[in-house]
């Protein structure tokens, strides 16, 4: 027998206080629970929870200690076509666990009906079959940590998976490779520093499950957007062991983090779940309380509402399946102690009822939360639903990834024609998407390439994905990539060949640097990383994906170090607020606009220009020294004058600086058509030669 006392129905989940344990769980549609806890040989005790307060279900077992393993069975209506799936025959993964063990095995008794007969039930008993949640102990040496809170003005991002950033770093313990305690490793702290790097964004993190389907072909779910756990960190990411071990490692990597003066950033997938579609398995929420936790089609309750092409949506119309999101995203802030969160799909949770809402009730809840709303909020601001892509129409408080950004900068250097207009939107932070609702150039994240699609070395080297390794035929994956192999497909000794694809990759990180808004890059792209034409490496968890530290291309990593350090060093490519000059000529003697468009005679843009579908070539002019900034210690900052020159042309182009007015003189900071030479000066009136798909920048002195 074991002593069970009532406890209380709030928190959620199993909450551990240094004596015993309190369990509690929601289910609107359960007529009995059972808390199922499992000993080290796998021998099952069950509990009936009797306390019931508004449907949550709950006891406190004053012997439980840390490390027990557990789950649930709930009983209740069985009838799938009005959308209940209550079964007490298989064991349920606590939806507020804080850790899990094990992994499903995909056997026939997690399903709970026959396959082959969708309309049989099956009443397989699936405890040896699954993941069980673990009692955590949340006790940790915090002392000293603090947030950096660095503002998004002067973020750079770094996208990267745990496992892929650290598996093959050859100074990092073998041990450790792969894991939290390999981000979280002095080499790998050092080499975001280097790069300037002011937050790492993690590819999910929270427990995922490994596709049946993709095991099947010798695949796994690499990328881990299958998630099953909001509260557990992926025990396949600890060095250490799955009983409460990783909760402590992942802590102890965010401290270490946070001591280099880096922000971590979670990617967080709370628009759909790991059970799938009306075909999946029955391993938590179906089994708990399937219609208030799956948005179910009206009218067909067997089958479940998709806008995310992974088979369900979660549930946002209902009030525990939003508080189950908010009370995840507060235990990551203030128990984990992370710094912000992308959301994937996050159209997705603004559909209260169908179309994409920014005024939904989950917006709602952000915008009040006094923990949440004071974080970094990114939105992936599309869906596949109708209606899906939401670029630019997020409330004021969230950032966004701007897939337009993308989109134009790539157009842009494999030389479409009539993008010149756009590119200059682009690289002023987006003003049209964003401006009129309240919101700075930073609601930008831009970027070039992230995990879904070509690495930046591939975007420079491949016309067409290579996805055959992926087992569906090169079908799955994005055809339209917008990019351009330099003249050969893929591998190639060509010299002439080789030296360009390194120019265009130095075009695509210097135009991502000197934008308005917030940079992010992929990791690895500073090293040159390639996956051999894969744009869809989701399934790919071997060295294909992972960074291939032996062969780096260190010119690369520290071209992108000093475009950082340029960055860091300058406000006036990192401005808070959009810029006011219009691309029209001036009276002479007015002060200088803060931008300036410039034609190759040194002259203001005219409309013609703009409109001139095969012109390719545009010089900027950024005012500095009319820049009010300040430091993160808040001490005033007075920057130079700066000239930005980009030719996507493949021949060269004089470019007329323009008169002294703007300045005497310049000063050569990045040509990405040369190798690196010491700074080179060039006075007002001077004409400079900017070779054929390059960047220049100056600096006035």
């Amino acid at each position: 027998m074991v002593e069970s006392w009532p406890g209380t129905a709030y928190p959620l989940g199993a909450t551990f206080d240094g004596s015993g344990t309190n369990f509690a769980l929601f289910s609107e549609i359960a007529e009995k629970v059972e808390l199922c806890l499992f000993d080290e040989h796998g021998v099952e005790t069950r509990i009936s929870l009797t306390e019931v307060d508004a449907f949550v279900w709950h006891a406190y077992l004053p012997g439980v200690q840390a490390g027990q393993r557990y789950g649930y069975r709930v009983t209740g209506p069985y009838d799938v076509a009005h959308g209940q799936r209550a079964n007490p025959n298989k064991l349920l993964l606590d939806p507020y666990a804080k850790a899990t063990c094990g992994e499903i095995d995909w056997s026939q008794a997690l399903f709970s009906y026959n396959f082959g007969d969708l309309d049989s039930r099956n009443d397989d008993d699936s405890a040896g079959h699954m993941m069980f949640g673990v009692v955590t102990n949340p006790y940790f040496d915090w002392s000293g940590d603090q947030s950096p809170r660095i503002p998004y003005a002067d973020s750079i991002v770094y996208e990267a998976h745990v496992k892929g950033l650290t598996k093959l770093h050859p100074d990092v313990p073998e041990e450790q490779r792969g894991t939290y305690a390999g981000v979280g490793h002095p080499s790998v702290v050092a080499h975001l520093k280097k790069l300037g790097i002011t937050a790492i964004e993690l590819m999910p993190v929270h427990q995922f499950v490994n596709d049946s389907t993709l095991q099947q072909k010798g695949l796994s779910n690499y990328w881990g957007y299958n998630t099953i756990g909001f509260f557990a960190p992926h025990a396949a990411y600890s060095s250490t062991g799955d009983r409460g071990q990783q909760v402590q490692e992942f802590k102890s990597m965010v401290r270490s983090l946070h001591e280099a003066g880096i922000e971590v950033i979670l990617d967080v997938v709370y628009n759909h779940t790991a059970e799938g579609n009306h075909l999946g398995p029955t391993i938590s929420f179906r089994g708990i309380d399937n219609a208030a936790y799956y948005r179910l089609m009206e009218g067909d309750e067997a089958h479940y509402m998709d806008y995310t092409g992974t088979g369900n949506s979660f549930n946002v119309r209902h009030p525990h399946s939003l508080q189950l999101i908010m009370d995840s995203l507060r235990y990551w802030v203030t128990e984990m102690h992370v710094d912000g969160f992308r959301f994937d799909l996050a159209a997705t949770l603004a559909r209260e009822f169908f179309d994409v809402d920014k005024l939904s009730t989950f917006f709602e809840l952000v915008q009040q939360d006094p923990i949440v709303s004071q974080v970094k909020l990114i939105a992936e601001p599309w869906d596949i639903g109708p209606g899906g892509y939401q670029v630019g129409n997020f409330p004021a408080q969230w950032t966004e990834w701007n897939g337009q950004y993308r989109d134009t900068v790539r157009d842009f250097w494999r030389g479409e024609p009539a993008t010149l207009g756009e590119f200059a939107s682009r690289l002023s932070g987006s003003p049209e998407l964003y401006e009129t609702s309240g919101r700075r150039p930073v609601a930008s994240i831009n970027f070039v390439t992230a995990h879904d699609g070509f690495t930046l070395r591939d975007l420079v080297s491949y016309n067409e994905k290579h996805n055959d390794a992926n087992g569906e035929n090169n079908n799955d994956g994005e055809s339209h990539n917008r990019s351009w192999n330099s003249g050969a497909e893929g591998v190639t000794d060509d010299p002439a060949i080789l030296a360009l694809r390194a120019q265009q990759q130095r075009n695509f990180l210097t135009t991502l640097f000197v934008s308005q808004g917030v940079p992010m890059i992929l990791h690895g792209d500073e090293l040159g990383r390639t996956t051999g034409g894969n744009n869809n490496t989701y399934a790919q968890d071997w060295e294909l994906s992972w960074i291939d530290w032996a062969s780096a291309d260190l010119g690369l990593l520290e071209f992108t170090a000093t475009l950082t350090r340029m960055r860091a060093e300058h406000p006036i490519f990192r401005r808070t607020r959009f810029f006011t000059g219009r691309p029209v000529a001036r009276a002479e003697g007015e002060p200088l606009p803060d931008v300036q468009w410039l034609s190759t005679d040194a002259a203001a843009m005219s409309d013609a220009d703009w409109d001139t579908d095969f012109v390719k070539s545009v010089g900027v002019f950024l005012n500095g020294a009319g820049l009010r900034a300040r430091d993160r210690r808040g001490q005033p900052i007075t920057d130079v004058n700066f000239l930005l020159f980009f030719n996507a042309s493949a021949d060269t182009v004089q470019f007329r600086l323009p008169s002294d007015e703007y300045a005497a003189n310049w000063l050569l900071m990045i040509d990405t058509a040369t190798e690196p030479h010491p700074p080179e000066g060039y006075s007002a009136d001077q004409t400079i030669a900017v070779s054929g798909r390059s960047v220049i920048v100056l600096r006035a002195t």
